[in-house]
């Protein structure tokens, strides 16, 4: 294909994926898979489902499942919204997901974790992480604005999925972040001056402080998230309350808590026990 029509191509991506309102994270995702797609193809209008599926086993050996599922989405969108071929997009199959439960800290490697932190403004990325189970991104583009100390809540605005939720500012953090504020007027973030910080540089800063931790766990941002529901649960709250919380769209998002709940499982009284 001529790097002229793949110029076409891309631009047509990437105006529909904007119309439909996703982020340019999701954009720049969709397009490092069909663009070499694209430069890989001589004629769109001869191509077949085994030319595709040829494309994505190329891809095993390179990338998780996760990637490849988001490849072959990526693939559905372009021949179904694209180019309207439905003999290809309805016969790609989405590889199957592997099931694995997600990391979760005790509270006492919570504890140590914030022990660990250095400085302020780590212990508090830490801390608010955990209690209010902010996802990375949402958490760098926090404003000061975005934060009710009256009501003790603050808002996401434009999360997953272009939507805006609530989250609990944890009573114990409250005056901290107040107090930082106050000492960091010049801050259009909440924990940066300009621009958000970068979720890399915050993966890194947890990375640091686990090991410092003496954690033998692989520790990430994410990780602090799923022991937050995690924790939650097993403290009573009701699924539905931590679904609306983490911003998940389906129950079902949110019933894996219930598999990596341990606590709850060992207070189970048999039913021997109860003769």
């Amino acid at each position: 294909m001529q790097k002229q029509e793949i110029n076409n191509y891309i631009e047509k991506i990437n105006l529909s994926l904007k119309l439909r309102g996703c982020s340019q994270r999701t954009i720049e995702s969709y397009l490092f898979f069909l663009k070499p797609f694209l430069e890989g193809i001589e004629n769109l209008d001869k191509i077949t489902l085994d030319n595709v599926n040829f494309f994505l086993v190329n891809l095993i050996d390179k990338y998780s499942k996760k990637s490849r599922s988001l490849a072959v989405s990526s693939l559905r969108f372009f021949f179904k919204r694209i180019v309207d071929r439905p003999d290809i997009f309805v016969k790609l199959e989405v590889p199957k997901k592997e099931k694995r439960l997600p990391e979760v800290l005790s509270t006492q490697e919570i504890k140590n974790l914030i022990d660990s932190a250095e400085h302020l403004k780590s212990k508090l990325i830490i801390k608010l992480l955990y209690s209010s189970g902010l996802r990375v991104s949402e958490l760098v583009n926090l404003t000061p604005k975005n934060l009710d100390f009256q009501q003790n809540i603050g808002w996401v605005r434009k999360g997953k999925g272009s939507k805006d939720r609530l989250f609990k500012i944890a009573d114990s953090l409250s005056k901290q972040l107040q107090k930082y504020i106050f000492k960091h007027p010049k801050n259009k973030y909440l924990f940066s001056e300009i621009n958000p910080m970068s979720t890399r540089n915050v993966q890194l800063l947890i990375k640091k402080v686990a090991l410092k931790a003496g954690i033998n766990k692989k520790v990430t941002p994410h990780t602090l998230r799923h022991s937050f529901a995690t924790h939650l649960l097993e403290n009573g709250e009701n699924l539905l309350v931590i679904q609306q919380l983490l911003g998940h769209e389906s129950l079902e998002t949110t019933k894996i808590y219930t598999h990596i709940s341990q606590d709850q499982l060992k207070k189970v009284k048999s039913p021997l026990d109860r003769l």
